[in-house]
């Protein structure tokens, strides 16, 4: 498979030194570090991660603290409803697994926050089993190696994995890291801009680069804004109740943003995800029922 072990080799020569992908790391921190790094770039999540590695190195632990404590400690990594989600994933390991991670897919699956992504990561990254593992930058990666393409399509679909799977080694160690591989050489070389074909060491196997790099026939997405959003209002608002022990008054909420409509829409937003609990006429972040209520909704 010359394009699995290309990108074996390049790995072992490349690959970011991440504690997560340390063999010792354990099941748990490999669980926590895929849920932080959704949509989050890995420089922002590895002080975040050794913090709450250290603070909760097992399910148990986290399990017996808050989901308000979770919130504080995701800090400003963004999309914070993952940090609710992780401490019912604990909860739920502690309840139907005795604290241990599943090695199953069909297990992990069935835990909050757990999609088809992170099962398939955590049982091939964590416990060394045969499993397309397709974020991305795998998809792009693929798309140009194999299919020629520009760019991979909007969403992944049932043929990304096989053409995946198909890439993988049968060798299930071997093939987990070659998941890893792929993923590192998305994120560091075939990357969506700027790209450098010249050191990829899949160069001499991509149909992409055979046909001349052509550009991508569908519309080029824009990046998304932030300045001035409503998830900029949402992180103003997060932040003023996670610096605070106590419940916060309105007259505080209110003075985090400027315009009144869309601090309002904000707010409530923040309320019906469950990251925020009213109480009377003061809010704070929610305490074990409040986050149960919504998460079982």
């Amino acid at each position: 498979m010359p394009i699995a072990q290309a990108a074996l080799d390049w790995y072992a020569d490349h690959a970011r030194d991440l504690p997560w992908r340390d063999p010792s790391a354990g099941a748990w921190p490999v669980l926590v570090s895929e849920v932080m790094l959704q949509q989050t770039p890995v420089v922002r999540v590895l002080p975040v991660w050794r913090e709450w590695v250290a603070r909760w190195p097992e399910p148990a632990r986290l399990a017996d603290d808050t989901p308000a404590d979770a919130i504080r400690a995701w800090g400003r990594l963004g999309y914070p409803r993952r940090a609710m989600r992780l401490h019912a994933c604990a909860e739920a390991l502690v309840e139907r697994h005795g604290g241990r991670v599943p090695d199953q897919v069909e297990q992990l699956l069935a835990l909050p926050g757990i999609g088809d992504y992170t099962a398939r990561a955590v049982a091939a990254f964590a416990y060394g089993q045969r499993h397309p593992v397709v974020d991305v930058n795998v998809r792009r990666l693929v798309a140009r190696a194999v299919l020629g393409d520009a760019e991979p399509g909007p969403a992944t679909t049932a043929a990304d994995l096989d053409r995946v799977a198909e890439l993988l080694p049968a060798d299930a160690p071997t093939a987990a890291r070659a998941s890893a591989a792929f993923m590192e050489l998305g994120a560091l070389v075939c990357t969506a801009r700027n790209q450098d074909c010249t050191v990829c060491p899949l160069q001499a196997e991509c149909k992409w680069i055979a046909a001349g790099r052509p550009e991508s026939a569908g519309p080029r997405r824009k990046p998304q804004g932030y300045a001035g959003t409503d998830r900029q209002v949402r992180g103003l608002i997060m932040a003023e109740l996670r610096h605070s022990p106590e419940p916060v008054a309105a007259d505080r909420i209110a003075a985090v943003w400027h315009l009144p409509e869309q601090r309002q829409r904000a707010l409530e937003s923040l309320l019906a995800d469950g990251l925020v609990h009213r109480a009377g006429t003061r809010y704070a972040l929610p305490g074990r029922v409040e986050a149960s209520s919504i998460l079982d909704a």
